[in-house]
């Protein structure tokens, strides 16, 4: 099976996407379970939405005020046309960035 299913594509990836990334929006850190889930898409680091890698390397999960604010950030620099945007500027919040420490104190 592909990783765009069998499907619409963008059903596809998100549900691979939910599979490998904790489902906590990679902006805002605001985390998503139950209804809210839903509030939760899927970003193309490069804004390709064809390039869905099985690793989900292009992918990273924001909820839709961010997901809005980057493709929004975006038009705004192609607009401008003087400002670059860094392609593989990624978020910086990672959830787990304590998790090896805290299994550590448990043993």
């Amino acid at each position: 099976m592909s990783v765009n299913g069998t499907g619409s594509k963008q059903a596809g990836y998100r549900e691979q996407a939910l599979k490998l990334f904790p489902w906590v929006c990679g902006r805002c850190g605001r985390d998503f379970a139950g209804k809210q889930l839903r509030e939760l898409t899927v970003h193309h680091k490069d804004h390709n939405h064809h390039n869905n890698p099985v690793d989900g390397s292009n992918w990273e999960l924001l909820c839709i005020y961010c997901h809005d604010n980057e493709h929004q950030r975006q038009l705004e620099a192609d607009a401008h046309g003087s400002i670059k945007r860094d392609e593989h500027v990624s978020s910086t919040y990672n959830a787990f960035a304590d998790l090896a420490k805290l299994l550590e104190q448990k043993k």
